[in-house]
């Protein structure tokens, strides 16, 4: 059978049936790994292999990589692209991982990312830059950059990845493949830590379809022993509702970006109109201002306690030194923020939460880009000789639309709909109300039925 030709799920039923082995799909993801990697840069760790494979689960002997932040495993490196990581190995499963295994994943490895997870390029000094398979001069986003180059290429139907302010869907949209952002506290960070990011991260995938997205929330969702706080009860399953179209959406639309990208969203709102759904040009209202200031606001007091804690821990008298100068910097900034600077932060993401809501009350969808450009070259968002503030702006600029999902915890995807004349995706951007993923994977569903982009391969692929 076609490794090509199959989702993660298929895989799945194959190896259950019995009619490969467990290890099948493994090898050959190894094999592709090996003839891919040397140009790609996806994959920055390795583990070794395993005796024997899951042949039971919902994802049985499905090859999985991990990025390499947010989901420890037992014994299992987790570097988050950072030298000052350097040595740091697991002492045991997150929940996420405990969940993941139980699914019947097999772990290969870990995927590129930014350093600290904190730009929209994966182009970290430690592991070097991770390369678009659309075209191998352009960045492919961040910070789930290799998981997404990973997917696109063809090595993986599925990554699994995490989202601080747009980190699975700019790397989604620029590589031509489904990411979902679920809601706050949708998956857990347990059991060592509650949330990251002041509540704006969140923990999921990018496939290449959509009901792959949809079965792996329906395995790791869930509170986590002694979480504060969670979104609503789902009904049914997330894979259900990938089958089952939405009733008549009105759907509110911001346009904005390049051509390319004004040209995606305008093509996806005729899309859901000839579906049967009302667009309109209806932007949010909230202070975008306000949840800029406070992404950076809370990620630098984040950074600077995570720093902190960690040189602690391994006796590192000049943590610093091992950071690049951007993000050392942007760890003094943390260092010098009062608590009354971090609580105002906190504050206008509940704010930001309150217009969501409000706005998604009269709407069932947001609709715009996901990215305000398509996929730069690499360079462009790096931090390189820029001062935090000049590197802030010019990654809030790339994806100014996506955050207040984070802020307001509300769920989102990207969905590759679109390509430009050069052949480089461009990504379009869903929003929901706040536990509301199941209509955007019956939105998603109906969307891949009626434009698959499944077959649509790189230059780069297996």
């Amino acid at each position: 059978m076609d490794y090509d030709s199959l989702d993660a799920l298929a895989m799945a039923d194959l190896v259950r049936r019995g009619e490969v082995a467990p290890d099948h799909f493994v090898k050959e993801a190894k094999t592709r790994i090996a003839a891919l990697n040397p140009s790609l840069n996806a994959v920055v760790h390795h583990f070794p292999d395993e005796t024997s494979y899951p042949s039971e689960g919902p994802f049985a002997g499905v090859p999985l990589l991990l990025k390499d932040t947010g989901v420890p495993l037992k014994d299992m490196p987790i570097t988050s692209g950072t030298r000052l990581h350097e040595g740091v190995i697991s002492s045991a499963d997150s929940t996420m991982g405990t969940r993941l295994r139980k699914a019947g994943f097999a772990f290969l490895g870990r995927t590129n990312t930014p350093e600290l997870a904190l730009s929209f390029t994966t182009e970290g000094t430690y592991y070097g830059p991770a390369r678009n398979p659309w075209d191998l001069t352009r960045t492919p986003g961040g910070s789930s950059g290799g998981a997404a180059a990973a997917v696109a290429a063809g090595i993986m139907p599925m990554t699994q990845c995490s989202d601080g302010a747009g980190s699975i869907r700019v790397p989604a949209a620029h590589c031509g493949v489904f990411g979902l952002k679920p809601s706050r506290g949708r998956n857990p960070f347990g059991p060592a830590i509650v949330e990251t990011v002041g509540g704006m991260g969140t923990l999921h995938a990018i496939s290449r379809s959509v009901r792959d997205s949809a079965a792996m929330l329906d395995v790791t969702h869930g509170s986590d022993i002694g979480d504060p706080w969670g979104p609503p009860p789902m009904e049914g399953t997330f894979l259900e509702a990938v089958s089952r179209p939405p009733r008549a959406l009105r759907i509110g639309m911001e346009v904005n970006g390049d051509a390319d990208c004004r040209a995606a969203v305008e093509a996806a709102a005729a899309l859901c109109e000839s579906l049967g759904h009302t667009v309109e040009l209806a932007p949010p209202a909230y202070d975008r201002e306000a949840v800029s200031r406070a992404w950076l606001t809370i990620a630098a007091v984040n950074i600077a306690r995570g720093t902190g804690n960690l040189a602690k821990a391994k006796n590192i008298v000049d943590p610093l030194a091992l950071l690049e100068p951007v993000n050392a910097e942007w760890v003094r900034m943390g260092e010098k923020l009062s608590g009354t600077d971090y609580l105002g932060a906190i504050d206008a993401l509940h704010q930001s939460s309150r217009a969501m809501g409000r706005y998604l009350s009269d709407y069932d969808i947001y609709l715009s880009p996901t990215t305000a450009e398509v996929a730069p070259k690499l360079g462009h968002l790096a931090g390189a000789g820029l001062s935090v503030e000049e590197f802030f702006q010019r990654f809030w600029n790339h994806a100014p639309l996506t955050a207040v999902f984070n802020a307001s915890g509300c769920p989102a995807m990207s969905v590759p709909l679109h390509w430009t004349e050069a052949g480089i995706p461009v990504g379009v951007h869903f929003g929901a109300a706040f536990g509301a993923e199941a209509l955007l994977f019956s939105l998603a569903g109906q969307l891949e039925a009626a434009s698959p982009w499944a077959m649509r391969r790189p230059k780069l692929s297996a």
